[in-house]
Order: C-alpha cells, then structure tokens, then sequence
C-alpha cells in the first residue's frame, strides 16, 4: 500500500512541477515586443477589431496561446509564423511585458 501511495504523490508532483511556468522578464519582452506592435499595437492595444489587444492578458493565458501558435496546436498563418522563432524564454519574456500593461 506504501509504494502506491508513495508512486501517486510522486505523479502528482511531477505533474504539478511540469505545470508551473517560470516567470518572464517583462523588460526583455518589451524589446521582442516591437515586430508584436504591428498588429497588436504598441502598448497592447490594438487599433483593428480583428488583432486581440494583448495588455493585460494574464501571463499564463498569453503564453499558451503563443506556445499553442508555435506547436501548430492553434492555427493562423501569421501568428505561427511568428513564434515560430521564439524561445520559450522569448515567450514568456513576451507574456510577461504584455500582462503587465495595462
């Protein structure tokens, strides 16, 4: 019974470790944000209906999104082709510049 118990919180752990996103350096992300301004505008605020406005989108929901782009889980051909070169360090520098905006 011991080694179940023992094998179950080890699964939980690790799952929860592999859940937990490092936080991002929102000044590095400011300076990978200016081909972002293009379509999302340069505070986050877009000034066409159909770009999303990024500013003060929570962190974890903006680096999904872009690791989703990355991965062809989401789909559009801009924005894969965006973060296509982004490191994941690359991304969560983004998504911490653009949550913190507001």
């Amino acid at each position: 019974m011991k080694p179940q118990i023992l094998a179950v919180l080890s699964a939980l752990t690790l799952a929860t470790a592999a859940n937990v996103a490092v936080a991002g350096d929102a000044a590095a992300g400011k300076a990978k944000a200016a081909t972002c301004a293009g379509c999302h505008g340069a505070n986050g605020i877009s000034a066409a209906p159909n770009f999303p406005n990024l500013a003060g989108q929570k962190e974890a929901y903006l680096a999904k999104q872009m690791k989703d782009f990355k991965s062809g889980a989401r789909k559009d051909p801009m924005m894969s082709g965006m973060a296509a070169p982004l490191s994941d360090a690359d991304i969560a520098n983004l998504a911490a510049y653009y949550s913190s905006l507001k």
